[in-house]
């Protein structure tokens, strides 16, 4: 299924190189992939239904007091005037 022509599209295609030494190696293992992907295009999933029933629970929409750097604040080493105070790293 992959040949030299499509391995060199798909390389330039990813910029990436493939070494002369593991070309026949990434061709088998591309081929691999294509056939497990061929098989489960064939897998007959008429009679299967979805299986996506969880709904995902909403927040209320409630106003809330979000100034929390004083709460913040208290769990920092070293604090002052509403700022974190760090150590200098640039001379």
């Amino acid at each position: 299924m992959i040949d030299e022509k499509l391995l060199s599209k798909l390389e330039r295609l990813a910029m990436i190189e493939v070494e002369d030494g593991k070309k026949e190696e990434v061709k088998h293992q591309l081929s691999d992939i294509l056939n497990f992907i061929e098989k489960i295009q064939k897998v007959n999933t008429d009679d299967i239904s979805l299986q996506n029933h969880q709904k995902t629970p909403l927040r209320l929409d409630v106003v809330s007091d979000a100034n929390i750097s004083s709460d913040v604040l208290k769990n920092a080493p070293s604090a002052q005037d509403n700022f974190f105070i760090v150590p200098k790293i640039i001379e």
